[in-house]
């Protein structure tokens, strides 16, 4: 994960899961919100301690981990 400072892994924070900066703030859920339609500035402003760079990373770490997923779709 190069260049991918804001996203951390702990066993200890949120079951293991990608999150923001090691706050319980999964990637995923701000994944969600950007897939839902939400705008960045939204986003912010509804989790003022998020900031830019945590979404710019979150969909980096999203392509990443796309890069190597094999997924069967019927």
């Amino acid at each position: 994960m190069k260049n991918l400072e804001r996203i951390t892994i702990d066993p200890k924070v949120f079951g293991g899961k990608a999150c923001i900066r090691g706050l319980r703030f999964p990637v995923s859920k701000l994944l969600d919100l950007l897939a839902a339609g939400m705008r960045e500035s939204e986003i912010l402003r509804d989790y003022p301690y998020l900031e830019k760079e945590d979404i710019q990373q979150a969909i980096k770490y999203a392509a990443w981990i796309a890069q190597d997923e094999q997924v069967e779709i019927h």
